[in-house]
């Protein structure tokens, strides 16, 4: 993730002060400094024939200045604190190069890793410098660790706060009023939804800011992220600047990843909404349960406790895991849906699409007994018409769930809803999501679309609009999961008529294996309608000189990147930039 932060204070603080300074209110950080200096402490009291470190050396840690908290070895600076995390793949030899680089320079180290477990797995290195008394193993890390030159703390459960002790860290120096945080999850529509909330506040008079794939900044201003979720200390950093900024509202993608392993704790989340769940990430998480219970985690108040609504589509077959998550925590609930035929909160009753947008008959239904008190003279209960500017069926639910949170956030649904849905026409669609390119003849359009859900839903939505053949440029991304490959050229060829099987990122694999695994499972007729193109740029050409002037073209896959990663190398390559070009080359501009 890249921000802006500004430079950190020189100033040093400890623990202590941290924990004396910090609000009660602010998820019991107090209380876990508290619990983790005292455990620590007992820790070495009991153990101090095992690990060597003196009680003295780790109860004096609370009072050692420092200054800043780092993640990352590389970064860090003399006396600074760092946190040594557990990696997604395990690698004792690494993690202990880590130790011992930081060990260094740091005023001391907190480590998620039992540090003489880790020791004892590791080879000694060369520099270490170290007499040993023992042939033990367990008595070599025991001398490795007396022997680095800062103290170190065994805190298993560091990610349960880690997020609060960045943020008051941050706060220590200068306090500064956090924006409040609207979160959305799911595997797709993130990107857009999180932007459309952000818009949506800003005209509504909110000063508003984003944090996800497309970017992390105020609207306007965004800087090219390089995780959908950064790590802890980066998303305190970015929610900490916005609010020097004074950004009143941040709308930010909470990732699967960065759910699961913690990265958002502290982060005051009031709004969590749930979009969808579809296959991705299987080479992270083992399965589709696994997927979703990581989701589930944003609508748990242990894990989040400043939520007050949970904004869920219940058009999804695991809502209902979200649904139950919410209701455990109390939160008020509202859905959304596009079946007229169910009982929703925000229901898109009737929807007219066409290549300039959408009209959307939106009925809402909010109780006055769930809105917290909030005066809305009973019901709102009917219809109100909706003209959005975004392309496709699902941009209508994106729409409804940002609406849906932005109405959550005011204080008056009735009037609330009514500004809202006037400002709807203004919206901008989030770059490479459904993404027009300009062209005298044909219509041509770049999308995120990488699951084979997202490609469905694409195709779907301008199928309708096509007069003449639907045309998908994609591929599949290498390094990742492999069973997906075949599930999107499938998906591509039940909503095209022609498609264009080429590279996405395919990192250190080889495109031809990634293209021969989509392949798998096609039937003569499905080839009969394919054309593989290895080269992305070629592919995209292909298109352009091939498709009618009643064909409507999508290049999906990469949408706002600006890079195609080959051998663990980013070249510049920007499908909208790559697919003008073609335009222009082939006079249809």
């Amino acid at each position: 993730m890249t921000t802006s932060t500004s430079s950190p204070s020189s100033a040093t603080v400890t623990l202590q002060q941290l924990a004396e300074a910090s609000s009660s209110h602010r998820h019991g950080l107090q209380q876990a400094l508290n619990a983790m200096i005292t455990t620590s402490t007992q820790t070495s009291v009991n153990q101090v024939t095992a690990n060597q470190v003196t009680a003295n050396q780790v109860a004096s840690v609370a009072h050692i200045p420092f200054h800043q908290f780092r993640l990352d070895s590389r970064q860090l600076a003399t006396s600074d604190v760092f946190v040594l995390l557990k990696s997604q793949i395990p690698n004792c030899q690494k993690s202990r190069d880590y130790l011992y680089q930081a060990a260094k320079k740091a005023a001391f180290i907190l480590s998620e890793i039992d540090p003489i477990a880790l020791l004892a797995t590791a080879n000694v290195p060369p520099h270490a410098n170290i007499a040993f008394t023992s042939d033990t193993t367990e008595s070599s890390a025991q001398q490795q660790l007396t022997a680095l030159p800062c103290p170190v703390l065994y805190v298993p459960n560091i990610r349960d706060f880690l997020g609060d002790l960045c943020q008051a860290r941050l706060q220590y120096q200068q306090p500064v009023r956090l924006p409040t945080v609207v979160a959305v999850t799911g595997t797709n529509g993130k990107t857009t939804i999180s932007q459309l909330v952000a818009q949506l506040t800003q005209l509504t008079g909110m000063s508003s800011a984003v944090m996800g794939t497309a970017g992390n900044g105020k609207l306007g201003t965004l800087v090219q992220a390089s995780h959908t979720t950064g790590d802890a200390l980066a998303v305190q950093q970015f929610l900490y600047q916005v609010g020097c900024d004074g950004a009143e509202l941040l709308a930010l993608e909470a990732s699967s990843h960065g759910l699961d392993q913690q990265r958002l704790q502290g982060v005051p989340v009031s709004v969590a909404i749930y979009t969808n769940l579809s296959r991705d990430h299987l080479d992270y998480h083992a399965d589709m349960t696994e997927y979703a219970a990581a989701k589930a985690k944003l609508f748990d108040k242990a894990h989040f406790p400043d939520l007050t609504h949970a904004i869920i589509n219940i058009d999804d077959e695991y809502a209902q895991v979200m649904l139950d998550t919410a209701h455990a925590s109390d939160l008020i609930v509202w859905t959304y849906s596009l079946d007229a035929s169910k009982t929703a909160t925000f229901v898109a009753a009737d929807v007219k699409p066409s290549l300039q947008g959408v009209e959307i008959a939106l009925r809402v239904d909010i109780d006055s007994t769930e809105c917290d008190g909030k005066d809305l003279g009973g019901k709102k209960d009917g219809s109100i018409s909706i003209v959005s500017p975004l392309l496709g069926r699902f941009n209508v639910a994106n729409l409804l769930a940002a609406m849906a949170a932005t109405v959550a956030l005011g204080s008056d649904v009735d009037n609330d809803i009514e500004h809202i849905a006037a400002a709807v026409p203004k919206l901008q669609g989030a770059v490479g999501r459904m993404q027009r390119v300009p062209s005298n003849n044909g219509c041509f359009i770049v999308d995120y679309a990488h699951t084979p859900d997202a490609l469905r839903q694409v195709l779907a939505s301008l199928k309708t609009h096509c007069k003449g053949q639907l045309w998908a440029v994609f591929g599949c991304g290498g390094d990742r999961d492999a069973g997906k490959r075949p599930l999107m050229a499938q998906a591509g060829l039940a909503g095209a008529d022609q498609v264009i099987l080429t590279a996405d990122n395919p990192r250190t694999e080889d495109p031809n294996v990634i293209l021969q695994d989509m392949q798998s499972g096609m039937s003569d007729e499905q080839y009969q309608r394919t054309h593989i193109e290895p080269a992305r740029q070629a592919a995209i050409e292909y298109a352009v000189s091939h498709a009618a002037v009643d064909d409507i073209v999508v290049i999906a896959g990469k949408g706002h990147e600006t890079y195609q990663e080959i051998d663990n190398v980013r070249y510049d390559f920007d499908d909208s930039v790559v697919l003008q070009h073609a335009l222009s080359n082939a006079g249809r501009v």
